[in-house]
């Protein structure tokens, strides 16, 4: 029951200068985008009117081996007015207690169903063939908790990791007394709903992702940051490994994966008509991806600098 809770937990949530795109972005005369950018994250600006806002497009899971310098975001956060942070689902003991004695619907496909009621023969040959190797059963496992556990015990791509930069820049701001927002928060209630009623056939692109990604093997975790970190934003969100947490729940979920992408637009746009400067920490995946927030933002006619994403 941990690691179902475990695994619900991660899916709510998938040092040397290098380049970006042959060079830096351009730094502002502004003080707290110049530190800001200085920390390696890849970053958009939006100058409005009455002040900036600093879009820190995030990943989760940086390897320690990733040259970036958190210390560097940390201290523009502590120069910011305001912070906005992604997301937080409001767990309550009652959901708890709901995980615990209904986890069975998480973690088996229902009604002792099993993978070749659902998948094509191309996709179950793909599934036994990787359950074969790493000598494991998934013919009665539910489509997510096996997806994950292919990226995590497979691929190990959450393991020796940095603090991710939603973490650094919480710990600054609650340290230096700046106000932190959250874009939303989520009833616990209303998200493991959202899990349950999500069918087995849904869960099938986030498992097909996952084979992808293992099957083109560890090195993508590594290439995944590298990029991440050289602002090479198309090759990221192009990486299995990318694809495959992009393709999982939530954020593949039509209902829930819709809102989460919306409050960021409309954080964003209220964030760009306050004073002073606002540092937000955004999914990567959520501003770069098509038709996503910077896009939206650029339809907007919004002033936005920082490295192509497209």
């Amino acid at each position: 029951m941990k690691r179902t809770v475990g695994l619900l937990c991660l899916a709510m949530l998938t040092a040397a200068p290098l380049a970006a795109q042959d060079s830096a972005p351009a730094e502002s005369d502004n003080a707290i985008v110049v530190t800001a950018q200085r920390s390696g994250a890849p970053m958009w600006i939006v100058e409005t009117p009455s002040g900036t806002v600093i879009l820190v497009g995030e990943i989760r899971a940086i390897p320690k081996t990733t040259p970036w310098e958190p210390a560097r975001l940390e201290e523009a956060t502590r120069q910011a007015d305001r912070v906005i942070l992604g997301a937080r689902p409001k767990i309550s003991p009652g959901d708890i207690f709901r995980l615990m004695f209904s986890g069975g619907k998480l973690t088996k496909l229902p009604d002792k169903t099993v993978a070749s009621d659902y998948l094509d023969a191309a996709q179950l040959q793909r599934l036994e063939a990787l359950a074969a190797v790493h000598e494991e059963d998934y013919s009665r496992q539910s489509f997510l908790l096996t997806s994950f556990r292919m990226l995590r015990e497979e691929l190990r791509f959450n393991k020796d990791t940095a603090r991710d930069a939603s973490d650094v820049v919480k710990d600054a701001a609650e340290k230096a007394d700046i106000a932190i927002t959250r874009a939303a928060t989520l009833r616990g209630e209303d998200v493991i709903d959202n899990l349950f009623e999500a069918p087995p056939t849904a869960h099938i692109p986030c498992l097909v992702a996952a084979m992808d990604a293992v099957e083109a093997g560890p090195q993508i975790v590594e290439e995944r940051a590298a990029n991440w970190r050289r602002f090479k934003i198309p090759a990221v969100m192009n990486n299995p490994l990318e694809s495959a947490l992009g393709q999982c729940w939530p954020w593949a979920d039509e209902t829930l994966g819709s809102e989460l992408r919306t409050i960021w637009v409309d954080r964003i746009a209220e964030a760009s008509a306050n004073t002073g400067t606002t540092l937000a920490v955004v999914p990567l995946r959520v501003l770069a991806e098509g038709g996503g927030v910077l896009d939206q933002l650029d339809a907007r006619g919004f002033d936005i600098a920082g490295p192509p994403w497209k």
